[in-house]
Order: structure tokens, then sequence, then C-alpha cells
């Protein structure tokens, strides 16, 4: 049997690894990573510091294209819903290798999605099909990510910045397309450049599609309308005028702190 860990730079995908490493071997494993070319750094020091202590080699792929390149060739905004360089950046490369180098019926593909996340199993099977897929993480000994970066800083890996800086995912720098307001009022807080160059990214796709298109929405009101970069940095920054040190405390109606939003790159493709 062949055991391919759909391998993200995460600290769940560390875990699935771990978790077939330990029960199947080095030999037989492959921990494949896609890279999108925006991930923050930290996220390859972490990749290269696993695939030491784990012993077993990190496989690359790569479409060669940022987000932003395939928005543009899409001629599609990627958002909550749909995020088209989740399907050509990570799931499109990773199937095309399973597809190439492994075998339906003696291969086992593995996600990292973990207990608080198995309603969205029967989907990623599903999508994954007729390839076999598990998630370890699903079943028991049930942790949390807090968990997780602990045994992974006690087997002497970093703990990605990203996590540190609050970040519910070390993926696309902080800047991925699935993530909700607070993710990106986050982003302006720390890594204001950033989020700088995204929001001249989303203005220029708006110019090209000549719609009113945007990665978040507004859903003040009850009424969902587009809320782009520009309008979320301006809200937070007259916020900020009037009160400094406001992140913890934004009220709702400048930013929806309970909208996170959650990155499925690996796992949505039934998408």
């Amino acid at each position: 049997m062949k055991h391919v860990v759909m391998w993200s730079g995460g600290i769940t995908s560390w875990a699935t690894a771990r978790h077939v490493i330990t029960k199947h071997g080095t030999a037989s494993t492959t921990l494949l990573f896609a890279d999108t070319l925006v991930e923050d750094e930290d996220l390859y020091t972490f990749n290269e510091q696993a695939s030491a202590q784990l012993g077993l080699p990190i496989t690359r792929v790569a479409d060669g294209r940022t987000p932003w390149q395939v928005f543009e060739d899409k001629r599609w905004l990627g958002n909550t819903r749909i995020a088209q360089c989740a399907q050509e950046l990570k799931q499109k490369v990773c199937a095309d290798w399973v597809e190439e180098y492994c075998e339906q019926g003696s291969t086992v593909l593995y996600v990292g999605i973990d207990w608080s996340e198995t309603h969205r199993l029967p989907a990623i099977v599903k999508g994954w099909a007729p390839w076999t897929v598990e998630a370890p993480l699903t079943a028991p000994p049930y942790q949390d990510k807090d968990q997780l970066r602990a045994e992974a800083r006690a087997a002497g890996l970093i703990d990605p910045r990203l996590y540190r800086l609050g970040f519910a995912h070390n993926n696309c720098g902080g800047a991925c397309v699935k993530g909700g307001q607070a993710q990106w009022a986050r982003l302006l807080d720390v890594f204001p450049e950033r989020y700088a160059r995204a929001e001249a990214a989303e203005i220029k796709m708006r110019n090209l599609l000549g719609k009113d298109v945007s990665i978040l929405r507004d859903r003040t009101g009850g009424t969902t309308t587009p809320l782009t970069l520009t309008v979320l940095r301006t809200r937070i920054e007259t916020a900020r005028r009037e009160q400094p040190d406001l992140f913890d405390a934004l009220a709702d109606n400048v930013v929806d702190l309970n909208d996170v939003g959650g990155c499925g790159c690996f796992t949505d493709m039934a998408a």
C-alpha cells in the first residue's frame, strides 16, 4: 500500500503525517505539498524542520501561478464561497500527481481535518472518489490545534508565526480569500504590506471584470452586499483614529469578528 498525506504546512497535516508514519513507516508514505507561491516564510521553515523530524522528504508540486494570477486567468475573484485558486493550485496539481504515481486499490489518501470538522468528511470522500480517503484526526484521541502545536514544539519544531499572530491557518501568508473579515482585519494589523498588495489586486480584478465584486461580504442590517478590502480598511482606520489599539475591541458594525472563514484547499474536492 502507498500512503499519501496531503501536506499543507499546517499543524494538522503534521499531526496526520506523524500518525501515518507511526502506523505504516516512511518507506510507503509520501508527504505531498502543493506550493501556492504566496506562503509565509515560516511555512517553508516548518516544512524543512518537520521533514527532518519525521524522517521523510516533502514532495513539492506547483502549478506555477499565484492565486491572483489564477483569478485573472479564470476571470473570477476568489471568495469565501468559491476559490478557483484552491482548485487550480492545490486540488488539481495533487490529483494529477496521484493519478501519475499511484494506483487505485493500493493507495490511501490522508487529509488533515480534525474531530471538529467530521461533518465535512462525506463530501471529501465523495470529491476524491474513487480514491480511498482517511482522516485520522477525526478519531480518538481527540486533540485541538493548541495541543498539537505544543507537541510539535516539544518535538523541536518552530511554532509558525501565523499561528502565534492569531491566524487560524498557516496558509497563503494569512491572506487566504476563504478567510473572513476577522482574518483580513488581523492581516491589516500585523502585515499591512500584504493587505495592501491584496487590496491593489482586488481593485485590479474589479476593473478587469467591470463588476462590483469582492472577496468579502457585508451582512450589516440583514442584507448581504459586497465588502471590498478598501472599504474594510477605511472602516478600521476610521475607528482607530477615534480609539487607538482597537483591534480586540472592534464593534460588530466595524468588523464581524465571528466571520473567520476557513481553509479547505485540499479537502473540498466536491466544490
